[in-house]
């Protein structure tokens, strides 16, 4: 009987194709997202708009995006994931399109602000989460920095074309491509993604192996079950009830520090920092692709290394690196890559996002499984509200001072705060639930 079942299973595992159309959008969303920084200067150029405007639309559209992560995540819950993943990329496609007839600020920060925040927030990291907690158990963690290095595979595949766009035939190209490629997506993600493995007879990959090796028995995703409360009171009621919790706090407050080193400053205002030391946007735009070729190897190694040390002491490493090299940045920067620049590429890259599997792990084994997705969505909202606070905090250090030296000291040390406060965390034991 066991050879009979063996054998009318599918050679590839379903969840590998769910898999393979959500690396698909995390890589657009997070090409999407990383246009703004290649597009700041040729708007200020154009329009007149000052540095303190445009990075005002960009801050709106990071905090935007990070508020919508746990409403997304609560959505997905009631609605599935396919309907609102193929909406978001058509509020997207909407967003980007309508920029190429905007005349005025108002319209830059209701597009770039909300239309696109909206549509890239329902298709961050949180998305890839509810994949994976749902989709995998065996790799769970892996599964995570795969889709984590997602979002750096769209800065290498989307940023370079970008640039190159904006310089030559003008920033609208490069809207344009945005448009028509999230667009393009629709279709794609209404026929291959599906929302639960019981939605097509299955289970999830490596539930079998989990239940007879007792591995992590809180892991295997229990039969899709429609919440029987709103999209907004399921997420507002996680909050409430997550909040009493140290650790919701430490996790929260350090992805705030994240998103400010991170999509808030590296993000946004790598690009015009460097063409302030005389270095061409396209080449710029080149080293933050570079970012995330070398983030890719990074966050995949975060997930298998998740699935086998203690997530405290990896984000309190990641951390503190990350600090250390963006205390370096403002020696580094001129209008030549020297070989210094290039390694803070290699190292910065390699600590891009790795801190989201470590964080993953740390929710579901602190608040459940059940729980573990929205309470990551307001962990990322917490990531994107920091980041959208430092894009604008750096841009006015850069209004003031004229440079962005004081945005790189205080990111820096942000990050060696953070990285002590991950030793807060208390441990939780294998398959033992504690909010604490």
């Amino acid at each position: 009987m066991t050879t009979t079942a063996t054998r009318s299973e599918p050679r590839i595992h379903r969840a590998w194709w769910v898999a393979g159309i959500t690396m698909a959008a995390l890589v657009a969303a997070a090409g999407f997202r990383s246009s703004t920084g290649a597009l700041l200067v040729p708007l200020e150029e154009e329009f007149g708009w000052s540095r303190a405007t445009t990075s005002g639309a960009v801050s709106l559209n990071l905090i935007v995006y990070g508020l919508t992560a746990p409403f997304a995540a609560a959505l997905m819950e009631r609605f599935g994931v396919r309907h609102v993943v193929a909406a978001a990329l058509a509020l997207v496609a909407v967003g980007s399109g309508l920029t190429l007839v905007m005349t005025s600020p108002w319209q830059l920060w209701l597009l770039w602000g909300f239309a696109v925040g909206i549509g890239t927030g329902a298709l961050a990291l949180v998305f890839g989460a509810v994949v994976a907690q749902r989709w995998f158990v065996r790799h769970r963690g892996l599964v995570v920095g795969i889709f984590s290095a997602a979002s750096s595979t769209g800065q290498l595949v989307f940023l370079p074309a970008i640039a190159q766009l904006a310089d030559g035939p003008g920033w609208r190209w490069a809207a344009g491509l945005v448009a028509v490629f999230a667009l393009a997506l629709v279709p794609l993600v209404l026929w291959l993604l599906r929302d639960h493995p019981a939605d097509v007879g299955t289970t999830a990959y490596g539930a079998a192996a989990a239940t007879s090796d007792a591995v992590d028995p809180v892991a295997a995703p229990a039969p899709r079950a429609v919440p029987d409360a709103g999209a907004g009171t399921v997420a507002l009621r996680t909050l409430r009830e997550s909040s009493s919790s140290r650790t919701f706090w430490i996790l929260f407050g350090t992805f705030w520090i994240c998103g400010w080193s991170t999509n808030g400053l590296i993000g946004t205002h790598f690009i015009p920092a460097a063409h302030d030391h005389g270095m061409p946007a396209t080449t710029s735009a080149g080293l933050l692709a570079l970012i995330g070729v070398f983030d890719i190897a990074g966050t995949i190694a975060s997930g298998w290394l998740t699935d086998r040390v203690d997530s405290r002491y990896l984000l309190c490493g990641y951390y503190f690196f990350r600090g250390l090299s963006l205390l370096a940045v403002p020696w580094l920067l001129g209008p030549h890559v020297h070989p210094s620049l290039f390694l803070f590429i290699l190292f910065y890259g390699l600590d891009w996002v790795a801190t989201v599997p470590p964080t993953v792990a740390l929710c579901r084994q602190h608040f459940g499984a059940e729980r573990a997705s929205v309470v990551f969505g307001w962990v990322f909202a917490a990531h994107m509200v920091g980041a959208g606070v430092a894009a604008s905090f750096a841009g006015w250090v850069r209004e003031w001072r004229g440079d962005y030296f004081g945005a790189w000291l205080t990111a820096g040390l942000l990050c060696v705060l953070a990285a002590g406060a991950c030793l807060l965390i208390p441990r939780v034991r294998e398959g033992v639930t504690a909010a604490t």
